[in-house]
């Protein structure tokens, strides 16, 4: 099994700055990519930002260039550092991992994992 432990998050102002850590630990062989997701009461969850093996990111058009997504990938750790935030971006954030099993008979398995969340409360 593979657990993810998610910290940062908080109530904040209109404009104020947040950042979101994330690591993973447990029976992990590879990991892909980590990233966070937001969901908001009544919405459905939605991708913020992810960081591939290798470097590459991509993030939600509503970040805006407001987030930033960092991290190592071979150290299982993911940030998200989230600046000019508005209370659209209430929510609770998860952290997502696609990670690779240990290898074992000549096969890895590739499973989904998620934290359990952090919630982000923007208002005055």
């Amino acid at each position: 099994q593979v657990q993810l432990a998610e910290s940062g998050g908080g109530l904040v102002q209109p404009g104020g700055s947040l950042r979101l850590s994330c690591a993973a630990s447990g029976d992990i062989g590879s990991v892909y990519a980590m990233g966070w997701y937001r969901q908001a009461p009544g919405k459905e969850r939605e991708l913020v930002a992810k960081l591939v093996d290798g470097g590459s990111t991509n993030y939600a058009d509503f970040t805006k260039g407001r987030f930033t997504i960092s991290g190592d990938i071979a150290q299982h750790t993911v940030y998200l550092h989230m600046s000019d935030l508005i209370p659209e971006d209430t929510g609770t954030y998860l952290c997502h991992a696609h990670v690779g099993s240990p290898v074992q008979y000549g096969r890895v398995t590739w499973k989904d994992y998620w934290g359990q969340g952090t919630q982000v409360t923007v208002s005055s």
